[in-house]
């Protein structure tokens, strides 16, 4: 029998707030969380807000060894894989490490430690960086400190697709699993909040230059003018089912499809991405799923807030839907666009919902753009199916999908089956 990847804990770390229960009550509550840079003193950038996580300290997840060798954006990874173990009932280090594997998403690694130490090079009177410079900043920085941390052994890696990677990352979980390893630390932090970091993120023109943020980040909305940056994400624990079942644990779902395309040419930055292999992700992942698109309950997408690119959007959903797509929500405009770390939010609130019993209306678009005009929840309300589609797309082609289906009780015949330590 191929083994089935559940998901067992969830730690979240955004702006939002700390803790699944602290995100999930901020997205019932509407509450927007992005408002002005105070990482950093953003005068004279045409971007000024963000989405930051409130009120972070990483003295309660970290030792001081840690967090001086490492970013924020590591610090952030710390403590949502620390809220994710101790939401699935598991100790802080693995029993038996060669059982247990970490898989992170990353794209712009340590951005506010290596902001710091370039100054020191070129500003101060040493010329020197410090001697954790040379892995403080490096993309797989977060997946070997948890590695190290949690002693997780088993097999890890680092899903690098910019925002589709929050994703990816969940279906490398299921591989490994299938692979014989039981339980696999996934989802991804980010940290895009520096001075380089947003001089990058300029370069595209995708950011929008709004001071208001009420106004800041629409998706999907006739006013949409670009996203706004932001900090944190989503870390789960992923248990193979019989290993689950066999402690006792709460399983929030079960990820049963997964599909990665790529549009293997440049965009056109007026016209946005061709929907052709968004959509065939989305088909893909259904497909493995073995759901009918009729059959799903809700979608989370992408929402990148670039009319061009929503439009896009709209038009590979259409094209796996018809004319009337299932629900559509999206939270990003509460927390602004934290990349990888994003869609693994994304996935952390389809799966409290379902754990929850409710499904959370879609903030915004107040009006959706002309070619926009999707299914969006306007009210929050039960689920039906409990089935939820998730979509993200990384900047320069990547596309990813992920179906997630909201626990059941377990078939009989599987309880018990399977076990490892």
């Amino acid at each position: 029998m191929t083994a089935r990847a559940v998901v067992t804990g969830i730690g979240v770390v955004a702006p939002t707030g700390v803790g699944a229960d602290a995100h999930w009550d901020a997205v019932l509550a509407g509450t927007r969380r992005t408002g002005p840079i105070t990482l950093f003193d953003p005068a004279g950038y045409p971007t000024r807000i963000a989405g930051e996580v409130p009120d972070f300290d990483p003295a309660g997840f970290t030792d001081t060894r840690q967090r001086v060798q490492t970013d924020r954006w590591t610090h952030l990874g710390f403590a949502a894989t620390r809220l994710a173990l101790a939401d699935a009932g598991l100790p802080e280090e693995a029993p038996d490490p060669y059982q247990w594997a970490v898989t992170l998403a990353s794209s712009s690694g340590g951005n506010l430690f290596g902001q710091r130490e370039l100054q020191r090079l070129w500003g101060g009177p040493s010329r020197t960086v410090g001697a954790y410079q040379s892995i403080a900043w490096f993309y797989a920085a977060s997946v070997g400190q948890l590695s190290i941390r949690h002693q997780l052994k088993g097999p890890c890696g680092v899903t690098v697709s910019e925002s589709a990677g929050g994703l990816d990352s969940l279906a490398h979980a299921v591989r490994t699993i299938r692979r014989g390893t039981p339980l696999v630390v996934a989802g991804a932090t980010e940290c895009p909040l520096s001075p380089y970091a947003l001089a990058c993120q300029l370069r595209s023109g995708l950011l929008s230059d709004v001071a208001d943020p009420e106004l800041a980040y629409r998706p999907f909305d006739a006013g949409a003018a670009g996203y706004v940056p932001a900090e944190g994400g989503a870390v789960f624990v992923v248990e193979e089912l019989g290993h689950a079942l066999s402690r006792g644990a709460r399983i929030y779902g079960e990820i049963t499809g997964w599909a990665a395309t790529h549009d293997a040419a440049p965009t056109d930055p007026g016209a946005g991405p061709d929907p052709t292999h968004y959509a065939r992700a989305l088909r893909l992942a259904l497909d493995r799923a073995a759901v009918r698109p009729h059959d799903v309950d809700v979608i989370w997408p992408d929402a990148l807030g670039v009319p061009a690119y929503d439009r896009a959007e709209a038009a590979a959903l259409r094209a796996v839907f018809g004319a009337t797509t299932p629900a559509v929500t999206t939270q990003k405009p509460l927390t602004g666009r934290a990349h990888q770390g994003g869609s693994a939010l994304d996935a952390a609130t389809a799966l409290l919902a379902f754990h929850h019993g409710l499904l959370p209306a879609s903030a915004g678009p107040e009006q959706p753009a002309p070619g926009c005009e999707l299914t969006f929840l306007r009210r929050s309300r039960p689920p039906r199916s409990r089935i939820a589609l998730v979509g993200a797309r990384g900047f320069d082609g990547f596309n990813s999908a992920v179906v997630l289906r909201g626990a059941a009780p377990p078939p009989r015949e599987l309880v018990g089956a399977g076990a490892r330590g």
